[in-house]
């Protein structure tokens, strides 16, 4: 299927098969026999799971880069898609019995759709993400291995590699599957908070998936206001010192959480958290010194600064902050 040149009458033939599959599944009004799981699981896998022959790109690019580079399509994907799509509507079919499913889609299975992940191909990844999500919905038995083997691939990409496609991806079904964690928070979740979403600050592609991140560690500061701390002495634990893109998105980032944050959580971390506001207001970076600007001056975090009994200082860090932004608007002139 690499070679679109190739077999033709034969392809077309499996594809008129493949979407005949799809009005099936689609259209069941009863439950599928073991029979029809058990073969869908087969077909699934014989034609999606392989190696992935592609090397990844180098992950070393700034926010400025992400759209400058062509999405790498794979020459095969009019007839991968049909397979995605044949799934995606087996898994999410009201028919599907999860119950005798789990036994051919297994935990052996899923990490196997998990290593997939990795594609080049937005295309296949984007389907994978919602394939995974119903999974993760469906099947119960699933959500641990499910959340373990995220939780490796971001250690692998953190301390190993730091190349991995499907990061973005990953953070934005773990940014659903936070949003469902019941209160209160489980030890375990907590530590993956500190152990990988954390750390996630550290690699310098931070660009291609900061958004997602910044929606889960917030995810976690708005279930837990007492996690604010730890995230924020986190994130000024990886603060960047000489990339002034990744600095302003930290910054933006940073805004959010205090937005979540209470008085008696802020208090414990406003003396290194101000002392990298004044850093950032007095950057020869324009957009840093703006960002920092912006971060001190917003409303909702004044507010804590005031009900923390905090006036004095919050009041000298705004004359000092309008200081030194006048002093970077000077130097842009």
């Amino acid at each position: 299927f690499s070679d679109p040149t190739k077999s033709i009458k034969e392809k077309e033939v499996k594809r008129q098969t493949l979407l005949e599959l799809v009005d099936y599944v689609a259209s069941a009004n009863q439950k599928f026999p073991e029979i029809v799981m058990q073969e869908t699981t087969r077909m699934v896998s014989v034609n999606l799971f392989r190696t992935l022959t592609t090397p990844p790109r180098e992950n070393n690019i700034s926010a400025y880069d992400l759209d400058e580079d062509e999405p790498v399509m794979d020459p095969a994907w009019s007839h991968l898609q049909i397979v995605y799509e044949l799934f995606l509507r087996f898994i999410q079919s009201p028919e599907t019995d999860a119950k005798l499913a789990k036994r051919y889609i297994d935990h052996s299975f899923v990490l196997r759709l998990l290593d997939l992940f990795d594609s080049e191909d937005p295309r296949e990844r984007e389907y994978l993400k919602m394939i995974l999500h119903r999974v993760y919905g469906k099947f119960m038995v699933h959500r641990p291995v499910i959340r373990k083997a995220i939780n490796n691939t971001f250690y692998q990409f953190i301390y190993e590699t730091e190349k991995h496609n499907g990061i973005a991806e990953l953070l934005e079904i773990l940014g659903s599957i936070i949003n469902g964690f019941a209160l209160p928070l489980k030890e375990e979740h907590k530590l993956f908070l500190i152990r990988a979403l954390i750390p996630l600050h550290k690699p310098k592609c931070i660009a291609m998936y900061h958004q997602q991140l910044s929606y889960c560690i917030t995810q976690f500061v708005e279930k837990d206001c007492k996690l604010s701390d730890t995230v924020i002495r986190g994130l000024l634990k990886y603060w960047p010192i000489t990339n002034s893109t990744k600095e302003v998105m930290f910054l933006g980032e940073l805004e959010e959480i205090l937005e979540a944050t209470q008085p008696a959580e802020f208090q414990k971390c406003m003396v290194p958290l101000f002392r990298q506001i004044a850093r950032c207001l007095n950057s020869s970076h324009f957009q840093v010194s703006i960002q920092g600007m912006v971060v001190q001056t917003n409303i909702c975090i004044v507010s804590i600064y005031l009900v923390a009994g905090l006036s004095r200082i919050s009041a000298k860090v705004t004359l000092f902050c309008t200081e030194c932004h006048i002093s970077s608007s000077l130097l842009c002139i």
